[in-house]
C-alpha cells in the first residue's frame, strides 16, 4: 500500500493542498512506497506565519527549560532508535546499523545544546567610563529553515534544529523529498516532548519550497547542505534577501598513504570509508592516494582482496555491508562516471555495475568499483560521483601528495596515515581542507567542535554545531547603560574617551 504523507505544522500533520506529490521510493525494491505533497504558495506563507507566531513565546522562554525539552526529546529518539532506524533504511537503503549512526550523530548534537544556557551568555565590563557599565546580550533571530539532503536524514536535520531551537529560534525543516519519513516522526517526537505547537514544522516540496524561504523576509537564516552549485546559489540568494546563510555543498576526500604507514589498517579504513553507505556521504574517502610505487602496489592488492568480500545486500540484512544507492537516478550516474573513468584512460579493476541481489532484482544495486592510475584530469578524480567507487591517484613523494588536496576544487575533508608525527604534523598545517583526520579515515563529526569544509565545499564564515551554531543562530546586542549620580556635567558634543 502507497502511504500519503504530509507536512508537519503547529504540531500536528496537515495534508498537502497544492495538488502536487512526489514519489518516495524503496531502493531495496525499487517500488513506490509513498506518495509527498509538494507545498504550494499558500501552504509556504501558512508555516511561516504559524512559526513567525510562536517563536515569540519560545523566544521568552528561559533556556534552561527550553534545555529540559531537548533532553526529554533525546530521551524519546533513544527509546524509538529501532523504530527511527528501521524507517530510514527502508527509505534511504543503508543498512540498519548505519542507519542509527545516522540517528546517533544527530541526537549527540541536540545533546550539546542542553549546555544553551551556558552557551547563550553574553560579556559584561564593568566601568567602561565613569559610571558606565557595557553588557551583551544573545538573541533569537527569530524564524529560520533548514534545507536538508537525502544522504542523512536524521543525523543533518538534527544538526540544524538542535542549535537553533536551544537559542530560541522556531525552524523550518525542508527535508529531501526522497526520504522524508524520519523528519516527520521527529517532529512528532519534539511535540511529545513538550516543545509547543509551531516552534518545529516540516515543509515538505521542490524548488517552489526552497524559493519561498528564501524570498519570505520572516525567515532571517538558512542552513543547506547539498551540491556545490546548489549551495553557491542558495548563499548568493539569501545574501540577496538580507539573510544570514551557512550552506555546505559537495566534497572530493583524499587519504594520503605514506611509506610508512600501516598498509591493512589503511585499508581497511578505505574499504570502510569508501564504501559505506553506498559511498553517499559528504565524508567519504573517494580518492586514495598512495606515495610511491612500492606502496601503491601494495595497497591496490590489498584493497582487491578485501572487497571481494564485501556483501552488497538489502538494508535489514544484518550480513549487509552497505545497501543500495538512493534512487534509480543516482544509479544511472554513477555507472556513468564508471564508464568515463574507462573512457578516460584509469583502469578499473573492480566494476561494480550490473550488481544483483537475490530476491531484491528491482533494487537500485551499485557494487563496490575501483580505479587504479586515476589523473587530475579525469572526471572521476575532479567530480563528486557519490557512489561506492574509490579511486587510487598515486604519488610520487609526499609534495606531490599533499599537492593533489590542496589544488582541488573541494575541500571538505582529507586524511593521512602514517607512522611519522612529524609528516603528520606538517601535513596537518599545510594541507588546505576545512577537516582532518590522522590515521582516521573520515574526521568524526564531534557535537562540541565545527563540522565544515573549505573552498567549493562551505559557502559562509561559520560552520555547523559547536559554538559557531550559536552564533550563526543568535545576534548580538551591546547595552551601554549608566545610572543618574546627582552629578549634572550639561551636554557633550564629542565622542567619549572612555574613562
Amino acid at each position: 500500500m502507497v502511504r500519503e504523507l504530509t507536512h508537519y505544522v503547529g504540531g500536528k500533520h496537515v495534508k498537502g493542498e497544492s495538488g502536487r506529490f512526489s514519489d518516495v521510493f524503496n531502493p531495496c525494491t525499487g517500488e513506490v512506497q509513498a506518495r509527498l505533497p509538494l507545498a504550494g504558495k499558500a501552504e509556504i506563507d501558512t508555516v511561516i506565519s504559524n512559526a513567525a507566531q510562536a517563536q515569540l513565546a519560545w523566544g521568552a522562554t528561559n533556556p534552561q527549560r527550553r534545555a529540559r525539552i531537548l533532553l526529554k526529546f533525546v530521551d524519546l529518539v533513544n527509546e524509538h532508535m529501532d523504530e527511527l532506524a528501521e524507517l530510514l533504511s527502508s527509505e534511504h537503503g543503508k543498512t540498519f546499523p548505519d542507519a542509527k549512526g545516522d540517528i546517533q550523530r544527530g541526537i549527540e548534537v541536540v545533546e550539546f545544546c542542553a549546555a544553551a544556557p551556558h552557551l547563550l551568555k553574553g560579556e559584561f565590563s564593568d566601568s567602561v567610563g565613569t559610571g558606565i557599565d557595557v553588557h551583551s546580550l544573545r538573541q533569537p533571530l527569530g524564524v529560520v529553515a533548514g534545507i536538508t539532503p537525502f544522504n542523512f536524514p536524521a543525523m543533518i536535520p538534527l544538526w540544524k534544529a538542535g542549535p537553533a531551537l536551544a537559542a530560541g529560534n522556531a525552524f523550518i525543516l525542508k527535508p529531501s523529498e526522497r526520504d522524508p519519513s524520519v523528519p516527520l516522526r521527529l517532529a512528532e517526537l519534539l511535540t511529545e516532548a513538550g516543545l509547543p505547537d509551531g516552534v518545529f514544522n516540516v515543509l515538505n516540496g521542490d524548488k517552489e519550497a526552497v524559493d519561498g524561504l528564501l524570498e519570505d523576509p520572516r525567515v532571517k537564516a538558512i542552513g543547506f547542505v547539498g551540491s556545490t552549485p546548489i549551495a553557491q546559489s542558495i548563499y548568493a540568494s539569501a545574501a540577496a534577501h538580507g539573510k544570514r546563510a551557512q550552506c555546505f555543498g559537495g566534497a572530493k576526500n583524499h587519504m594520503i598513504i605514506m611509506p610508512d604507514a600501516d598498509l591493512d589498517m589503511a585499508a581497511d579504513a578505505l574499504i570502510g570509508s569508501g564504501y559505506g553507505s553506498a559511498g553517499e556521504r559528504c565524508m567519504a574517502i573517494s580518492v586514495a592516494v598512495p606515495v610511491g610505487k612500492e606502496t601503491a602496489d601494495a595497497l591496490v592488492a590489498k584493497l582487491q582482496e578485501r572487497i571481494k568480500d564485501l556483501k552488497v545486500g538489502a538494508s535489514m540484512d544484518p550480513t549487509a555491508d552497505f545497501g543500495p544507492v538512493v534512487a534509480a537516478s543516482a544509479k544511472e550516474r554513477i555507472e556513468n562516471y564508471i564508464q568515463a573513468g574507462v573512457d578516460e584512460g584509469a583502469s578499473l579493476l573492480v566494476d561494480g555495475r550490473g550488481q544483483t541481489v537475490e530476491g531484491y532484482e528491482n533494487g537500485f544495486w551499485c557494487g563496490p568499483s575501483l580505479f587504479d592510475n586515476v589523473t587530475t584530469s579525469m572526471s572521476i578524480y575532479k567530480e563528486e560521483i557519490f557512489g561506492p567507487v574509490l579511486c587510487v591517484a598515486r604519488a610520487a613523494d609526499y609534495e606531490e601528495a599533499l599537492s593533489l588536496p590542496n589544488d582541488h576544487e573541494f575541500g571538505n575533508g582529507v586524511a593521512i596515515f602514517t607512522r611519522d608525527g612529524d609528516a603528520a604534523r606538517d601535513f596537518a598545517s599545510r594541507v588546505q581542507v576545512g577537516m582532518v583526520g590522522i590515521n582516521v579515515p573520515i574526521p568524526v563529526p564531534i557535537a562540541y567542535y565545527t563540522f565544515g569544509g573549505w573552498k567549493a565545499s562551505g559557502f559562509g564564515d561559520l560552520n555547523q554545531h559547536g559554538a559557531d551554531a550559536f552564533r550563526f543562530y543568535t545576534k548580538t546586542k551591546t547595552v551601554t547603560t549608566r545610572w543618574p549620580s546627582g552629578i549634572r556635567q550639561g551636554a557633550s558634543f564629542v565622542m567619549p574617551e572612555g574613562s
